[in-house]
């Protein structure tokens, strides 16, 4: 195991020594080198059948099982959460979070779902797991441990997001995780967490009581925009299943992307912290502003949540929304009227990006009701300043509206 992964040392430390041990660096290298290859040759025949015997997730056997490119960000990732066992790589947030539901639910259950989901979540419940024979019903974000009111006997897996990427609330993820742990049904309730926002910089889930943490490692670990990757981290308890299932769906990231990723971990501290402060200091400055109706920052007091924020996580990264007072036209020509921000899906990265979300497509179980439009901001490393000035464009182009 490498120095970085050592329990004494810090997460920076670790995001920086972590996943280079001399097998996978050869000792002579920074950073582990892109072992490109889908064909893994054997000596002999005897070591070609010993290879179908072994149950290692870090021997050579056939490149979908990946290589040391891949197993180094692999073992970067586990180092992070504190009583992880094993990360497994998906080409996408929405792969990572669809094959881990795979891998503990089976037709006949029941999935609880947070109602603030991001909605590739909520369409493959909807459809994919629907038509398994897998049924999904949606809580209430805030619901805490009030959540064993709704366990049955085919309860079988809990969805969280936390914050939720479109309404910020903050979920109890302690207090609903003691109450699964403490269901006494004909199977245990697996509890999954969307932990892309915050990172396990900011929240260790798995320490936290989570069962299965997910990144959408696209936004946050990779960072720049270029790389479509996602994670899953698990304890021992789990980690067979979540492997295995991951191996049967055929699952495999390309080196290329797993190096881009794992150099990208290398930075995510101080690009983390950076849009911390920069996200601080604007979502700050729009709740003083007098077209503006909420400030959805779970670092803010009139966030859902915020004081649970403020016990369970170490910070805040650069995702958050408010409402803008008037029409749904008027969020629309404020996004249209930016020009340091873009338009676009996803966030995480060094860019920033403003987005017209609408919430109330996406509520079972409470309904969003607030009549004013909602805008995603993702901010990036831009200059303070100069973001506050293109926002007071924005404000400007709508105010040109009844």
């Amino acid at each position: 195991m490498a120095k970085g992964d050592s329990e004494k040392h810090k997460a920076a430390t670790k995001l920086v020594s972590g996943g280079r041990r001399e097998e996978l660096t050869g000792g002579s290298v920074v950073n582990p080198p892109v072992w490109r290859a889908s064909t893994h040759l054997y000596p002999d025949v005897a070591a070609l059948e010993a290879g179908k015997k072994a149950d290692d997730e870090r021997s050579f056997f056939y490149g979908r099982r990946g290589s040391p490119t891949q197993w180094s960000l692999e073992e970067a990732l586990t180092a992070l959460e504190p009583g992880a066992h094993g990360t497994m790589l998906y080409p996408s947030g929405a792969a990572a979070i669809n094959c881990a539901l795979l891998s503990v639910l089976r037709p006949g259950d029941v999935l609880l779902m947070t109602d603030n989901a991001y909605d590739p979540s909520r369409s493959f419940a909807d459809g994919f797991l629907k038509n398994l024979g897998i049924e999904t019903r949606y809580f209430d974000p805030l619901i805490g441990a009030g959540i064993s009111e709704l366990f049955c006997e085919k309860t079988r897996a809990i969805l969280l997001e936390s914050p939720g990427s479109l309404t910020f609330e903050i979920a109890d993820i302690p207090a609903i995780c003691s109450a699964a742990k403490a269901h006494r049904g004909r199977r245990e309730i697996v509890t999954l967490l969307d932990n892309t926002w915050a990172t396990p910089l900011f929240f260790t889930a798995i320490e936290k009581g989570v069962d299965m943490t997910i990144l959408a490692a696209t936004k946050y670990v990779v960072g720049h925009s270029d790389v479509m990757i996602g994670s899953v981290t698990t304890h021992k308890r789990w980690w067979k299943k979540l492997r295995n299932s991951a191996r049967q769906l055929g699952q495999v990231v390309s080196p290329d992307d797993a190096y881009l990723a794992a150099r990208g971990l290398r930075t995510m501290s101080v690009r983390l912290r950076a849009q911390e402060a920069v996200a601080l200091e604007i979502a700050h400055w729009l709740a003083e502003h007098d077209e503006v109706g909420m400030v959805l920052h779970p670092a803010l007091p009139d966030c859902p949540g915020h004081e649970i924020w403020k016990r369970d996580f170490a910070g805040s990264s650069g995702l958050f929304a408010f409402t803008i007072r008037g029409s749904k036209a008027k969020a629309a020509a404020f996004v249209d009227a930016l020009e340091l921000f873009g338009i676009g899906y996803s966030w995480g990265g060094y860019e920033s990006l403003a987005l017209p979300v609408h919430p109330e497509r996406d509520r079972t179980a409470n309904p969003w009701t607030n009549p004013d439009a909602v805008i995603r901001l993702n901010i990036g490393l831009e200059d303070v300043d100069d973001l506050k000035a293109d926002l007071a464009s924005g404000f400007a182009a709508a105010r040109e509206l009844p």
